[in-house]
């Protein structure tokens, strides 16, 4: 099985700050890197013109339209391969140590990236896609929470340019799903050489507070990042927002989706509105 950092990059200003955070990343976890470029249906398949065509319309006309439509497809196709070169060429020459092969593939971004996830040791997605207004930093790319509700591996969101981390803030709930997700991935080197910041808000009772001393241990015992502790009270969302403007967070770190679906519906997902409000990368783990 590969353990590779997997990118995904599209013609978007967010593809440069998804490069330069797969290829950190790549070099922290000493992994190849893949950059996968998606085409969508709607971007290469033949569409079917026959129900556009009014009555009398010569079949030569359908014809011009059908070969059109074969033309965009292969400009399409011969785009994504330039990209994906010129961006391994790209990366490549700054890091010739690190191994880098491109991909192109058809279909739904997460059907494709389901397909691979064994091999994937992180995904690196842009908050953002091309079909959005990158002037407006309150949408998020239509497949983002698709792909990070779907996928078991850990995902790395990127949002405008990208730093590599001294200092991250592990968002911690202290609850033994959060505490199992950090024993997990404590051996991981993507945060060495990191200040780590394990921050856990409001829970005041035993068993939370139990999970965070425990939680502070395991990062104070593990060598190679230094480990700050904070426990806050007040509202979810601007407290760690809070916590990250005054301590020059650079990254953020937090479990993917810990209650169900249902739940999310009445009372909102912590991930889903980190996504749509941070502007700061985000490490979402499982």
């Amino acid at each position: 099985m590969i353990n590779e950092v997997t990118a995904c990059i599209d013609g978007s200003k967010s593809a440069e700050a998804v490069c330069d955070a797969a290829t950190w990343a790549a070099a922290q976890l000493n992994a190849p890197l893949t950059l996968l470029h998606v085409l969508e249906k709607s971007s290469f398949a033949e569409s079917d013109l026959s129900g556009n065509i009014g009555v009398g319309v010569r079949e030569h006309l359908l014809q011009q339209l059908t070969e059109l439509d074969a033309q965009r497809s292969r400009l399409a196709m011969e785009s994504s391969r330039l990209m994906l070169e010129d961006t391994a060429i790209r990366i490549n020459r700054d890091h010739p140590r690190l191994q880098v092969k491109t991909l192109q593939r058809h279909g739904r971004l997460s059907d494709n990236i389901l397909d691979r996830q064994d091999q994937i040791k992180l995904l690196v997605i842009g908050r953002q896609g091309q079909s959005h207004d990158e002037n407006d930093g309150t949408q998020v790319g239509s497949q983002l929470e698709t792909v990070t509700r779907t996928v078991l591996c850990p995902v790395l969101v990127t949002t405008g340019h990208f730093t590599p981390p001294s200092k991250v803030m592990v968002a911690f709930d202290g609850t033994e799903a959060a505490l199992n997700t950090i024993k997990a991935h404590l051996d991981s080197p993507l945060l060495n050489q990191t200040e780590c910041h394990l921050v856990m808000v409001n829970h005041d009772d035993a068993s939370h507070i139990a999970c965070f001393g425990e939680a502070t241990q395991l990062l104070q015992n593990r060598e190679g990042i230094t480990t700050v502790t904070a426990h806050l009270t007040g509202e979810l969302e601007p407290m760690l927002t809070d916590y990250k403007q005054q301590h020059d967070i650079q990254l953020i770190v937090m479990g993917a989706y810990g209650h169900s679906r249902l739940r999310q519906f009445f009372i909102g997902s912590h991930t889903r509105n980190m996504l749509n409000h941070t502007r700061i990368p985000l490490l979402l783990l499982r």
